[in-house]
This record gives structure tokens, C-alpha cells and sequence, in this order.
């Protein structure tokens, strides 16, 4: 059996040798069946997310492309949630499915089919959340920024919107020497949240302009991009004193040259933060040189299954019909929109993603979004582990190669985000999905992001967050290559 060992553990926390432990248990109880371990691989993980799509022990199973079960399986083991006290059973129950035909359900409701993770439910959800974003605050008592682990948003801290601030008018100054300066000065800000950040950007570039008299305010065109209409009415409130300067327009994040093609080659500045971490993604693994698209199917565990058809008044059998119709109708479904919501979040709340490995013949097979080569994935698996799990960010590829024609010739992206700079970083931990409050995050692979931004014409850098002791905030850039 091959041990992945994904983090260390401090003192006092369950470890490799308490599972390991149980595993001998289970064996000397003859509950583990020797022949198996050849083809099994132990996964240990401390997922950060206090909310997340696994359960604390789960079995991930290898199928080939007709979905038929092969050898191969994974024993992955959160051991943030695993108990010490009860890592004999939970193991005993999880490896009882390897040699099994089906897992042992135990009363869990499944509420979609087998999907490659970019085409799991829990997008929809995703989506949902951003759009009745008022119907969920309202219930649960509080904004989505206090429901991130900071508990706030990096993207509001104040020295660093001034930052960013001063970069750009020092770029308006330079192009304005040389007569290069359009007349008029587009921004773009894609996921605005509650407006705070564009706020304070306006702020501080008025500020600066007045004080040194350069007249670049009055020649502002700072547009406002989300996909959510009562986000962005949200944000407008934020940006009152601004309104003369500033446009919102509905804009999906995966292709803003959708909406904005009459500004192609004219924006100077475009920015977002934590969008490209909330889009879909995939994810592939390679063991012993085989490649595997991870598959997923979302559930709800047994327990959770049971209390929210008790409590909201559905039978099991209609739980998963009741949920999809939760996601095409939103929260209205029951005529009780107040109902709906606590539905809504109950599900949410309970919700799980089992995964498999399905094989690939290689990289030819595996779905790439536009803008990304199979030449470009051949060249980043060259680099990255043997044995490796990593994301194809399939949404913020879209989205970058749909933003950067936007661009003016001397205009620049910035990002702010959880990039994985280098395909070796993702054995150092848990990379997502993770569950936050009502919507999903994910780790951003910036390594295929360079590629990506390559063959587009553009250098992509990342810098460390430096404004918050402890973020794992970094900032993506580009330049125009010679």
C-alpha cells in the first residue's frame, strides 16, 4: 500500500500513525483483506475548509471508460474531522466498499449522476447563491463576506486598493507624457461583491487626482461587471458619490468580451477578486503514469437525508426531484419562499461529493476549455510529480482568455486570488473544493494560468499578498511580451 502523507501534523492531532494503527486493527480482526492493499492507496489530507464535500473517511474507486470498476483505490482520510476513537470503524466501513460491487449507501440519497467536477450540481448551487443572494443573508443573519475565513475580504484591505491605486495613475501619467493617454479612461472590475473595493478605488484615484491636478477623474469610464443584477444594484449603493464616472453592466465572468466587445484593446485596467476561485473546474490525476479525470456525484449522507425530509416536510423518494427543482426554480418551489430558503440552506449544509478516478488514454482525452492545449498540459505534467492531483481551472482559463482581448496595448490584468503557483505545490495540501457559506472555492492552478497567458501574448506573474499577516492571497499580473 502507497501512503500519501498531503500535510504534518502538529502535536496532538490524529496522525499517520493512528491510521495506520486502526489499518493493523483491522487487519488482525480480519475486517481488511490483504490482497486488496496492492491496490490501494492511502491518502492522508487536513482539509483547512471547516466546510467541505467529504466525508472524514471515504473510498475513491478507479473505473475505465465505460465506467466498469478496476483495481485500483483510494483510501482518503481528513484527519481535521477524523476521530481518533472512531477511526477503526469508519475505516472498517470504508474499505468493506472496496471489494464491493456498490458502496453501501446506509439510507444517503444521491441527487445527480456521475460528472467530471465541472459539471457537478454543486455549480449550480454556486450560481443560485450569487443570484438570491439577499434570500440567503436574510435568513442567515449575516453577510457572505463574514462567512470567509478571514472573516473578511482581502479584496477591501485599504492599503492595498491604494496600491493598486497608485500603480495605475503612475501608467496614466507615462501614457499621458507621451500623448498616448485616450481621451477617455476605461476600468473594469468583474465580481464586484458588495462594492466596497470599488468604492474605496474611487476614493483614493479621486483623491490623488485633485491633489495633484493631472484631470484624469473626469475622464474615468470605471465599469461595474457581475452576472447577479441585485449584486450590482448592491454595489451602485457603495458607489453613490461616483455615480458620475461609473456603469454597471450584467456581465457573465467566464466571457466578458460577450458583453464588452465594443471596448476591445480600450480598457486600461481590469480587476477581480476571488471570481476565478468560485468558477468551475476539473481536476485530473495521474498514478503510476495513467492519467484519471475525477469524477464526482453529490449526495446527501444518510442522517442529513433523514432530517431534512423530516423537518421540510419531503418524503426521501422525492428528495433528489425536490432539489432539482430547487435549482432551476430557485427558492420560491414550495410557495413559501422563507421555506425554500431553509430547504436551500439545509441541503447545502448536508451536502457531499463521492468521487472516482475515471481512466484516460491520455492527454488527448481529457475536456480542455478554450484558450488551453494539449500541448500545454503535456508540458506542465513534464514538470509536476509523478503522482499528482491538480486542477484544470477550466473557468478561469475561459475567463482569462475571454477578458485579455479587452485590454488596451498598454493595459494590464490583476487578480487576486488562491493561486498554486507551481504544479509541485500541490502536494503540499488540500487545494479545494471547499465548502463556504452558500457557495464553493477552489485553488487556482496559476501554473496553467502562465501557459494559458503565453500563447495569448502575455507574461503572467504572481506576488504575495502582503497587506494581512497569514493570507494565502496572492496576485496575478500580466505584461505585454515583447
Amino acid at each position: 500500500m502507497i501512503i500519501h502523507l498531503n500535510f504534518l501534523p502538529k502535536p496532538g492531532e490524529t496522525g499517520a500513525g493512528d491510521v495506520l494503527a486502526a489499518l493493523f486493527a483491522l487487519l488482525d480482526q480480519g475486517r481488511l483483506d490483504a490482497e486488496l492493499l496492492p491496490h490501494l492507496r492511502l491518502h492522508l489530507d487536513w482539509i483547512q475548509y471547516k466546510a467541505n464535500f467529504r466525508e472524514p473517511v471515504t473510498v475513491r474507486h478507479a473505473a475505465d471508460a465505460r465506467g466498469e470498476r478496476m483495481a485500483l483505490a483510494e483510501l482518503a482520510v481528513d484527519l481535521r474531522r477524523a476521530p481518533r476513537d472512531g477511526l477503526i470503524d469508519g475505516l472498517g466501513r470504508a474499505l468493506a466498499s472496496v471489494g464491493a460491487i456498490e458502496r453501501e449507501t446506509s439510507g444517503r440519497v444521491v441527487v445527480e449522476d456521475w460528472v467530471p467536477l465541472g459539471e457537478s450540481s454543486i455549480w449550480q448551487f454556486n450560481r443560485l447563491f450569487w443570484q438570491r443572494l439577499a434570500d440567503w443573508e436574510r435568513q442567515s443573519g449575516r453577510g457572505f463576506e463574514a462567512a470567509l475565513p478571514s472573516g473578511r475580504s482581502d479584496a477591501n484591505d485599504p492599503a492595498a486598493v491604494a496600491d493598486a491605486v497608485g500603480d495605475f495613475w503612475t501608467l496614466l501619467v507615462e501614457l499621458d507624457k507621451r500623448g498616448q493617454l485616450p481621451a477617455e479612461i476605461f476600468a473594469l472590475e468583474i465580481g464586484v461583491g458588495s462594492g466596497t473595493r470599488a468604492g474605496l478605488w474611487l476614493d483614493r484615484f479621486k483623491a490623488i487626482d485633485e491633489a495633484r491636478a493631472t484631470g484624469f477623474y473626469p475622464r474615468l469610464r470605471f465599469l461595474l461587471a457581475d452576472y447577479s443584477l441585485p449584486t450590482l444594484d448592491r454595489a451602485m449603493s457603495a458607489v453613490e458619490a461616483h455615480r458620475d464616472v461609473v456603469s454597471m453592466i450584467a456581465t457573465d465572468a467566464l466571457n466578458p468580451l460577450r458583453a464588452l466587445s465594443f471596448l476591445r484593446y480600450k480598457i486600461l485596467y481590469v480587476h477581480l477578486t476571488n471570481v476565478y476561485d468560485n468558477l468551475p473546474v476539473d481536476e485530473l490525476v495521474r498514478r503510476d503514469g495513467q492519467l484519471y479525470l475525477v469524477e464526482t456525484r453529490a449526495y446527501l449522507p444518510g442522517p442529513a437525508a433523514q432530517a431534512i425530509a423530516s423537518s421540510h416536510g419531503v418524503g426521501p423518494t422525492e428528495l433528489r426531484p425536490t432539489i432539482a427543482r430547487l435549482l432551476e426554480t430557485g427558492p420560491d418551489l414550495f410557495g413559501d419562499r422563507e421555506r425554500g430558503v431553509a430547504f436551500w440552506r439545509a441541503v447545502w449544509d448536508g451536502l457531499c461529493l463521492e468521487e472516482r478516478l475515471r481512466r484516460l488514454e491520455g492527454t488527448a482525452d481529457v475536456p480542455l476549455p478554450p484558450g488551453l492545449h494539449g500541448d500545454d498540459l503535456d508540458e506542465l505534467l513534464e514538470t509536476a510529480p509523478a503522482d499528482i492531483r491538480f486542477h484544470i481551472s477550466r473557468g478561469a482559463v475561459e475567463s482569462f482568455v475571454n477578458t485579455v482581448p479587452l485590454l488596451h496595448p498598454r493595459g494590464y490584468l490583476q487578480v487576486q486570488d488562491i493561486f498554486v503557483a507551481t504544479m509541485d505545490e500541490y502536494r503540499q495540501g488540500f487545494r479545494g473544493p471547499g465548502k463556504l457559506d452558500g457557495s464553493v472555492v477552489n485553488w487556482v492552478n496559476g501554473a496553467l494560468l502562465q501557459a494559458v497567458g503565453a500563447r495569448t501574448g502575455y507574461d503572467v506573474h504572481f506576488a504575495p499578498f502582503r497587506y494581512r499577516a497569514g493570507s494565502r492571497t496572492s496576485i496575478l499580473y500580466t505584461t505585454l511580451r515583447e
